[in-house]
């Protein structure tokens, strides 16, 4: 396993584009320590237990994956396989042709690198094979502390490997494409960067990614859209990521590492460093946003928008609506022509993780049924993108 060498650093070509992560003092280090080990061990470990009993309990559940299995590569690392409810898997040997070769989308969960599961985007993954008729693989990863950058990119470069050499899945290998959320989108941006994936890898979708780990978050959290006339969760005045920042950044990025670094900050690379197609999705209210905007922006040759500048509008745009023309900090698209084809949306007047569980985050049922309504066309969305492009025959 080849380590990411100088030939991967950004070459942004001024000083202030480069900027080392911190060391932290003794009683912050500390601090962060005990918060990253009490979410793991003490709160998610029991939690864990109590999801595999769910899981043994339930085992017709809809969004239960049809399979869970492990590689030798990477024994401890469980992914959950999903196919097509009206898949025939009986319908003949898995090495025949007559069996029916699937496109496939490999998912990979977030979690500040810290913690999460692949089976919190069960309901996500379940959903997409079911209304595209795809193969969805949700990968795993070793998490921080423990697994720092770069360790979690090499643990999905080999599981990448494992399931798309596996003779009992039906991939179409000439239609795969990666996705993640959050912090596994800058995974998810950070793996396709590797030649052995790259290369086998169609298009990437990151949702509301972790791009730029050298933009301060203070700046972050300005550029994000506040609407207290939303009220509920949306009325906060604080952006709920930025309690949790200060642990995440510790566990993943050792002090001294250099934060422009391509496989950490996807944004410094350089387009043709990813697969063909990236279509970026982001939320107005969230500090990562405006991020991803800049990133789509850079990836499409398009003009970037200054470091400050908000995302989206003041004025909330409507309960489940999306904007997908009119306004090209919403939505955009980029065709080359080598090509490539770039596209940016901007999902408005929800939250960082608005596809995900959030009631059992917020009490906010406004809030929830606007981000279901709004999850259940970002599926569609998705999913008609790369039929209709990247896994569009040629």
């Amino acid at each position: 396993m080849a380590e990411p060498g100088t030939s991967a650093l950004a070459t942004a070509g001024t000083e202030d584009a480069t900027k080392l992560s911190p060391s932290y003092s003794i009683p912050h280090r500390l601090r962060c320590g005990a918060i990253a080990f009490a979410i793991q061990k003490l709160i998610l470990a029991p939690l864990f237990i109590v999801h595999r009993l769910h899981d043994f309990l339930t085992p017709s559940s809809p969004t239960r994956p049809t399979l869970i299995k492990s590689y030798p590569a990477r024994r401890s690392l469980q992914i959950r396989i999903f196919f097509p409810p009206d898949y025939p898997r009986d319908g003949g040997s898995t090495s025949g042709a007559t069996v029916k070769r699937l496109p496939t989308l490999m998912t990979i969960h977030g979690g500040g690198f810290v913690v999460g599961h692949p089976r919190d985007n069960d309901a996500w993954n379940a959903a997409f094979a079911a209304r595209h008729g795809m193969l969805v693989v949700a990968l795993n990863y070793a998490k921080a502390p423990g697994a720092a950058f770069p360790a979690p990119i090499y643990d999905l470069e080999a599981l990448i490997g494992c399931v798309l050499s596996d003779p009992a899945l039906p991939i179409d290998a000439s239609r795969v494409a990666l996705a993640g959320w959050s912090a596994g989108a800058n995974l998810a941006l950070a793996v396709s960067q590797l030649e052995g994936v790259r290369s086998r890898v169609r298009a990437v979708v990151p949702l509301y990614p972790v791009v730029d780990f050298v933009a301060p978050s203070s700046i972050k959290v300005r550029t994000r859209r506040y609407k207290p006339t939303l009220g509920g969760f949306r009325a906060k005045e604080s952006d709920y990521l930025m309690s949790m920042a200060d642990v995440f950044n510790w566990a993943y990025v050792d002090a001294g590492q250099p934060c422009n670094h391509t496989l950490l900050s996807p944004y410094f690379a350089e387009r043709e460093a990813f697969p063909p197609n990236v279509f970026v999705i982001g939320a107005e209210m969230d500090m990562l946003g405006q991020e991803g905007w800049r990133f789509a922006c850079k990836l499409a040759g398009r003009k970037i928008p200054a470091l400050e500048e908000p995302i989206g509008r003041e004025e909330p745009v409507g309960k489940g609506e999306l904007i997908l023309d009119g306004d090209e900090k919403f939505a955009f698209e980029e065709r080359t022509e080598d090509g490539r084809w770039y596209r940016w949306l901007l999902v408005p007047d929800t939250i960082h993780g608005f596809d995900q569980k959030i009631d059992s985050l917020v009490r906010d049922r406004e809030l929830c049924e606007d981000a279901r309504m709004k999850t259940e066309k970002i599926i569609g969305l998705i999913g008609d993108w790369l039929l209709e492009g990247p896994f569009a025959e040629r």
